[in-house]
């Protein structure tokens, strides 16, 4: 069985009054290619997404107070954590980025699919 030729088409996103985790949901659908007719789970098909105004995202709740990310130095008493008002700070795309990166299958088109992201 050949390869399908893939066509990458290019899905715009303007961010503006939407909120976090249904922008990322819908963002991580078209990057595994879940909205094309021809989708294979084995196949890297999805598209190239461009988001815009990514500071004017919403949150709903009080994530901006409880929301925490952690992460391991990988030595004894090594976690660290970070809030997401502080993330958010920093740079917004980055927690659109890495909402989007863990809503996606952990397997090896994780990464080819995460580079297709565009944010600006």
């Amino acid at each position: 069985m050949a390869t399908p030729t893939i066509t990458r088409k290019t899905y715009s996103v303007d961010a503006t009054g939407k909120v976090l985790g249904r922008l990322a949901s819908d963002i991580a659908r078209h990057l595994m290619g879940k909205t094309n007719v021809e989708y294979q789970a084995h196949i890297d098909a999805g598209d190239v997404v461009i988001v815009t105004n990514v500071a004017k995202l919403v949150f709903t709740g009080k994530k901006m107070d409880q929301k925490v990310y952690h992460h391991h130095t990988a030595h004894p008493g090594g976690i660290r954590t970070t809030s997401l008002a502080t993330k958010w700070q920093k740079s917004p795309a980055d927690v659109l980025e890495a909402a989007v990166s863990r809503m996606l299958p952990k397997n090896k088109h994780r990464t080819a699919r995460i580079l297709r992201l565009k944010i600006s």
